[in-house]
């Protein structure tokens, strides 16, 4: 047995909760006798689970998950030209579980250069939001999403509450009624999403959110929703380890 093959049965025993986040995981020796092979192969097979952004080890407290169940980054039910068909659900636990989300930044900024390649121009007034997924207590998604201010600054006919996209951190999320999408309730205009699907190093604000060192290879799911003139409305940046699924429903 190689160090790849160990690999992979651990993975799916983190992907499945057998190993759940913060549990510690054998020692080097217990693994390589748990499994037959030299302790060299055993730490092998640690160093490519590291390497995934699955576990941490350190000399004092040994090898640590760092990962939780597997769960999706579900792009909803795609009916054109928009993503937000009645039904959609942003994500979803795979395996069930508790799942949760909780909102961990709001703030105002100037738009930097890189979201030029998003058409948001460079120095334009823009609103970051940020979400953090979670399934039983481990962090499983990092979301950021990047509007205009004047966007984010709409509420919809008949609501006197805050903005919904400028609600504070810690305020209750702020809804549309069932079976209608928040761009129409905000009345955003939004003709057609791209989404984009890359595997790519985490930047650090990801990595930290979710527990694992800087460059963790992860799904990056960039969504772009234009209005009919092609001016970008929204921008939404899911970040999810590799272990988890991208999923999407094509409904008409």
């Amino acid at each position: 047995m190689n160090a790849n093959t160990i690999a992979a049965a651990i993975r799916k025993e983190i992907a499945t909760g057998q190993h759940p986040y913060g549990s510690r995981l054998p020692t080097v020796r217990e693994l390589a006798e748990q499994y037959g092979v030299s302790q060299q192969t055993a730490a092998s097979a640690y160093s490519v689970l590291a390497a995934l952004g699955l576990v941490r080890t350190d000399r004092r407290s040994g090898t640590t998950v760092t990962a939780g169940r597997q769960a999706d980054a579900h792009l909803g039910h795609f009916t054109p030209p928009d993503l937000g068909a009645e039904g959609a659900q942003a994500w979803r636990p795979t395996s069930g579980g508790d799942a949760a989300e909780e909102t961990t930044l709001v703030r105002q900024i100037t738009a930097t250069d890189d979201m030029n390649a998003w058409g948001i121009p460079e120095g334009s007034s823009v609103v970051e939001r940020t979400r953090i997924r979670s399934v039983d207590g481990a962090p499983v998604q990092h979301k950021l999403t990047v509007l205009p201010y004047t966007l984010a600054a709409r509420t919809p006919e008949g609501y006197d509450g805050i903005p919904p996209m400028l609600a504070p951190v810690g305020a209750a999320p702020v809804r549309p009624p069932h079976g209608v999408r928040m761009a129409d309730w905000l009345g955003w205009d939004v003709a057609g999403t791209e989404v984009v699907i890359t595997t790519e190093p985490m930047d650090k604000a990801a990595a930290d959110a979710l527990g694992v060192p800087e460059g963790t290879p992860a799904f990056r799911i960039v969504g772009i929703s234009r209005d009919g003139e092609g001016q970008t409305v929204v921008v939404t940046v899911t970040t999810a380890p590799l272990h988890h699924r991208v999923t999407l429903n094509i409904t008409g």
